[in-house]
């Protein structure tokens, strides 16, 4: 922790080492929210205004 950071550099961008981690850590993140199931309810009744989610 008393180190600098390491930069990763690509022609014009330039980024720290645990900056790209944590971007990486929210992509993913929000990769597995888009994956996982929405909880639904399995008895079988429709809810008011007809909808059955």
């Amino acid at each position: 922790m008393d180190a600098p950071a390491q930069y990763l550099s690509w022609n014009f961008v330039l980024i720290s080492i645990p900056n790209i981690l944590v971007i990486l850590g929210m992509v993913l993140v929000f990769v597995v929210a888009l994956l996982a199931p929405f909880p639904h309810d399995d008895s079988g009744e429709q809810r008011p205004g007809g909808r059955h989610d």
